[in-house]
């Protein structure tokens, strides 16, 4: 046989069989129900993330993936009615950014493996038995610890410390939000700022409230993760701007869009370490026995461009500790 026949018949064996391989190989379904708006870069991104990180595990969409997302852009209801369309799909797992979201999930279901990202205190809210031993069709991995709110705090004075006053915009609807008050609260005497609280149910209140906290002087903002927040970001960026006020935030996207300081994990590394929890119940385990994860990796990033708006000279501190300067 002449050696260009020979490889010309390797050549079509070899694509016969990933051909082959392509059509019997079971293509997995993934459900995504993000707490993000279908235009929201920030959503895009991360779901961009993912599919990569599940790539790097031999994970194709479009070979043996497949990923059905709704978009809940912060409403309740709209959780409830995407759950309920996504398990209808019979995916083979769901991945849910938020305890909110994994809340939904799992009334929906207690049978499709739910991994989470992003979710605060899993244990107390009911989501799983432990962090060790999850007990259930859900496992995935933590946002933060509460301790982690009082480094907010903390470094809103170092950042401005004339601050004397701080308004924690949270949910009061979500479970992490009275927690997270609260852990702030304990704090806030020894860095002599007294602590009010800003309903963060919809963008109108929040307004109205920050209009009547920044009409007295001394102020700051401390903005906590709430799927309100998270929608209304701009928003609340551009009042925080408007009135002056330095304010901290719990993820680097609000730092990106214009806030002055972010301290919080790295979601873009939980989505990356999900795909490997995926990958491993698509090869067989249990979500039972996987246990939660909580965050290795925290990010601060400051924004100079915002600070020098707001007059603020960034201490050197600051900027030799973080992992990130938008200029």
């Amino acid at each position: 046989m002449r050696r260009r026949d020979f490889v010309k018949g390797i050549a079509c064996a070899t694509a016969w069989s990933v051909a082959a391989r392509a059509q019997t190989e079971r293509v997995r379904l993934i459900g995504i129900l993000s707490n993000k708006r279908s235009d929201d870069p920030e959503g895009q991104n991360e779901l961009s993330v993912l599919v990569a990180a599940l790539n790097a595990h031999g994970w194709m969409l479009g070979r043996n993936l497949k990923v059905e997302t709704r978009w809940g852009a912060g409403s309740g209801e709209l959780y409830r009615t995407y759950a309920a369309e996504l398990v209808k799909l019979a995916p083979d797992l769901l991945l849910a950014p938020g305890g909110t979201v994994t809340g939904s999930l799992q009334r929906a279901t207690h049978e499709i493996p739910i991994v989470f990202v992003g979710t605060t205190d899993p244990v107390d809210r009911g989501l799983v038995t432990s962090l060790s031993k999850p007990g259930s069709n859900t496992t995935g991995f933590t946002q933060f610890d509460f301790a982690i709110t009082g480094k907010w705090l903390e470094l809103l004075k170092e950042i401005a410390p004339d601050v004397t006053r701080a308004a924690v915009i949270r949910d009061p609807d979500q479970f992490s939000g009275a927690a997270e008050l609260a852990a702030i609260q304990a704090v806030a005497a020894s860095h002599a700022i007294d602590i009010s609280s800003i309903d963060a149910r919809d963008v109108g209140r929040i307004e109205t409230a920050l209009v009547r906290f920044a009409s007295q002087p001394h102020g700051g903002l401390i903005v906590t993760p709430s799927g309100t927040s998270i929608k209304s970001r701009d928003r609340i960026i551009t009042l925080a701007a408007e009135h002056r006020l330095p304010a901290i935030y719990s993820a680097s996207y609000y730092t990106a869009a214009g806030g002055l300081i972010s301290y919080g994990s790295d979601i873009n590394d939980q989505y990356r370490h999900a795909a490997e929890y995926i990958d491993r119940i698509f090869r067989g385990e249990k979500p039972a026995d996987m246990s939660v994860q909580t965050p290795t990796k925290y990010e601060l990033v400051l924004n100079l461009k915002t600070a020098k708006a707001l007059g603020i000279a960034v201490p050197q501190t600051l900027l030799a500790s973080a992992h990130k300067v938008i200029e």
